[in-house]
């Protein structure tokens, strides 16, 4: 499971440093992709498997789900760490995640999730302010 928010840099070149407590689960293989809310999702490669394999179940016929599956799969790379390690981010998702210098990487349970500490500061910003509702709508989720 993928916990905990760590800081880091992207040099010029695009590498980010993958912090130690992430890069056992992920494995020598990992996918990285377009995420939502402008940021980059990384999946150890079963985890992609599962993912895949659902989105493989929906409708080729509904609009909504061909423009997500192409979302997803035009911006996924595989990747695998440096002997530093480290990744190199594609310049194409670099610009979808607005990573420029300073870079946020969350653990979220399945997943690690890579922000501009700019676009976190902003996401965390506007979440403080309805965490009250979202929470009263996880309790409706049965949460």
């Amino acid at each position: 499971m993928f916990i905990g928010e760590y800081l880091h840099t992207i040099d010029a070149k695009g590498r980010v440093i993958i912090p130690s407590k992430f890069r056992d689960e992920l494995g020598e293989k990992f996918i990285v992709t377009k995420g939502l809310d402008n940021c980059l999702f990384v999946y150890p490669e079963s985890e992609w498997k599962t993912f895949e394999n659902k989105l493989k179940q929906l409708p080729l016929t509904s609009r909504d789900a061909r423009a997500f599956v192409r979302l997803f799969f035009s911006g996924a790379t595989e990747c695998e760490l440096d002997k530093q390690g480290r990744i190199t981010i594609p310049p194409n998702l670099r610009e979808h995640a607005r990573l420029d210098k300073d870079t946020i990487l969350i653990g979220v349970s399945t997943r690690v999730e890579i922000w501009s500490k700019e676009e976190w500061d902003r996401y965390n910003e506007a979440a403080d302010l309805s965490y009250d509702d979202i929470a009263e709508k996880m309790a409706q989720l049965g949460i």
